[in-house]
């Protein structure tokens, strides 16, 4: 069996890279994914956050490109939610996401050069197209 998640929003952090102990780069940062909707004449806001982890080219890729608040579009893997206590004593799930293709969508936190570009970098890639 498959499964696969595509989320959109935006970093709620600058990406933070690590090397496993055999040297593989891995990546991870927040993503915020907003929804919005009227009800009863009454405008209603919900985030949920997502923890997104890349690996190999792709952690290097978003480590290099990415910053706090950039838009992105995230296609992976959604790994076993993970329960923990949040600041305020609540109990609260953690939602992990192993990504396999990050599309870049301009947005917040962009540089200039980047502010155009529609980038698409998946796991897979060999070779980054620039």
């Amino acid at each position: 069996m498959y499964q696969q998640i595509t989320l959109i929003g935006n970093l709620g952090s600058d990406p933070v890279m690590r090397m496993t102990t055999n040297g593989t780069p891995v990546t991870s940062f927040s993503l915020a994914v907003n929804k919005t909707w009227t009800q009863n004449g009454e405008k209603h806001d919900k985030t949920t956050w997502f923890r997104i982890t890349c690996w190999r080219k792709l952690a290097e890729t978003v480590q290099t490109y990415l910053r706090k608040g950039s838009q992105v579009c995230v296609i992976g893997e959604v790994e076993t939610p993970k329960v923990y206590t949040n600041r305020a004593g609540e109990s609260a799930t953690g939602l992990e996401v192993t990504a396999n293709l990050v599309k870049f969508l301009g947005g917040r936190g962009n540089s200039a050069d980047m502010s155009t570009e529609f980038l698409a970098i998946s796991d897979d890639d060999e070779d980054v197209p620039f």
